[in-house]
């Protein structure tokens, strides 16, 4: 019974041609990118892959899907085109992490490499469906983590939030109807058999831990016959087939073509005057007397954090002045009413984007009694530029909350708005959100206008440019690494929380 529903949800004729569907994204030209480097293009003043120009939700990601046997280079022609299509917001999702959980009768099969991971059964397409329907519609999901070794998922699961554009590679890619209808370009990665057998070889022994006979055993009892049943058929499924792999550049270039002229991909917004939701810090020759020292490459740490920790109190106490309050009357010890403010909301929480972020707490419980203190760290991934969650710990019941988020500088907005989004997923109201920075960028300020136009942004200062490694100009330097005494390698921005929390 169970195989019979399995196969049930397969393509029982891929011979059959499909009726054509309709593309679900963006059929409009790409408007020219905001900030071009070396490297990659950033999209960084339009809005992030939630949000149209309108501010509603945007349409749907553009999904690719990549199928190929065993060792074919999926991952290899998804790493290309993510390089090639030089774009934030790219999400690789990898059939691998959604094996089914072994029984214990199975893991002792599969030990014995009996076990056939390259039927359709092996997998949980039900979980993975799932999964690509809300990636695909911008949500955040929880993607198992699988151990070869052990054949099972590990506890610790990883969050992923939504993209522009989603790249999903798997030897089944193309075997369930419902995964079929979510992908919008399906490319098929044709690999000579003998190639493939070869690298899997090099890779279950040096990375899997396995023995050359078992490795050959299984490759002949179950890939093999998996391929030519499963895979190789679902071939004339593709949109566009890719030989050789990875190494077909012109394959891979025409595939970035496409893709740019069908997603959606964020514009620039930079020419527009400073939005209405910036508050920045009166320039008293006290505040810019601060600003002078804590600039000052030659300044000590020791002055750098003292004049720090004022600049961060004066932000504080200003930010605050942007919480909802109302009339209330006390009697004074002379025994008269005076008619004051309170605070009117539930709680106010402050969220630290680590590790930076981090120094501003003091001043927050300096002034707020008896707060709530959450964190998230925020890394961007040198490889892809794409901020990561990779650590997220918040008070119960924060969405009921006015929220102090706080970041020390802000350059391209990247892990700001990030941090937004997570904020607004645990059902925290974009219109109780407060961004507090020391220092912003241009850039960084359009950017989280843009995407969150009812997120307060408060700040004591506001430099008009950001130069090619994201550094504000003239800018503080890097906030985390004179404040805490550390070294930074010199191709981080001011931004990016690369270092482990403390």
């Amino acid at each position: 019974q169970t195989l019979k529903g399995s196969l049930d949800r397969l393509l029982t004729s891929v011979s059959s041609g499909l009726s054509p569907r309709k593309r679900t994204t963006s059929q409009c030209k790409s408007e020219p990118p905001l900030l071009r480097t070396s490297k990659r293009t950033i999209y960084t003043a339009g809005r992030p892959p939630w949000y149209n120009e309108h501010g509603t939700q945007s349409k749907e990601a553009f999904v690719i899907g990549l199928c190929g046997g065993s060792a074919s280079g999926k991952t290899t022609v998804a790493r290309k085109i993510i390089e090639a299509l030089d774009v934030p917001w790219v999400v690789l999702l990898s059939m691998d992490s959604f094996y089914k959980v072994l029984t214990p009768e199975q893991q002792v099969t599969a030990a014995s490499n009996d076990y056939n991971f390259d039927h359709p059964d092996a997998f949980d397409f039900g979980l993975l469906a799932h999964t690509l329907r809300k990636l695909k519609l911008g949500k955040s999901v929880k993607i198992p983590v699988y151990d070869f070794t052990t054949h099972g998922r590990q506890k610790d699961w990883k969050t992923v939030y939504g993209a522009s554009v989603i790249i999903f590679e798997g030897i089944m890619a193309f075997a369930d109807k419902e995964l079929l209808q979510l992908l919008d370009m399906k490319i098929f990665v044709e690999t000579d058999s003998d190639i493939r057998l070869v690298r899997r070889l090099q890779r279950d022994i040096t990375e899997r831990g396995r023995d050359i006979d078992g490795v050959i055993k299984q490759y002949n009892k179950f890939v093999k016959p998996a391929f030519e049943q499963y895979i190789e058929p679902t071939m004339r499924l593709a949109d566009i087939v890719v030989p050789r792999g990875g190494g077909n550049m012109v394959a891979i270039d025409l595939i970035v073509q496409h893709v740019h002229s069908q997603a959606a991909l964020a514009s620039a917004h930079q020419a527009q005057p400073l939005p209405q939701t910036l508050s920045v810090l009166e320039s008293t020759p006290q505040v810019r007397g601060m600003h002078t020292i804590i600039r000052n490459k030659e300044t000590s740490r020791d002055e750098f954090i003292f004049y720090s920790k004022r600049l961060m109190r004066l932000l504080i106490e200003r930010a605050l002045s942007f919480l909802p309050s109302e009339s209330h009357i006390v009697q004074t010890p002379q025994g008269e009413d005076y008619e004051g403010r309170t605070f009117h909301g539930k709680r106010i929480t402050g969220v630290s984007i680590l590790r930076a972020g981090e120094t501003m707490e003091p001043a927050l419980r300096a002034v707020c009694k008896d707060v709530r203190i959450g964190k998230i760290l925020i890394q961007t991934n040198q490889d892809t530029g794409e901020p990561e969650l990779h650590y997220l710990r918040l008070p119960k019941d924060i969405g009921e909350d006015h929220v102090i988020l706080m970041d020390c500088t802000v350059s391209t907005g990247a892990a700001a708005m990030m941090a937004v989004r997570v904020l607004l997923d645990h059902d925290v109201q974009e219109d109780k959100i407060l961004l507090v920075s020391l220092l912003m960028a241009e850039m960084g300020v359009h950017s989280v206008a843009y995407a969150f136009p009812q997120v307060q942004i408060i700040t004591t200062a506001v430099d008009k440019k950001v130069n090619d490694l994201f550094h504000i100009i003239p800018g503080i330097g890097n906030f985390g690494d004179r404040y805490f005494g550390t070294d930074a390698p010199p191709e981080w921005s001011d931004e990016e929380m690369d270092e482990p929390s403390y």
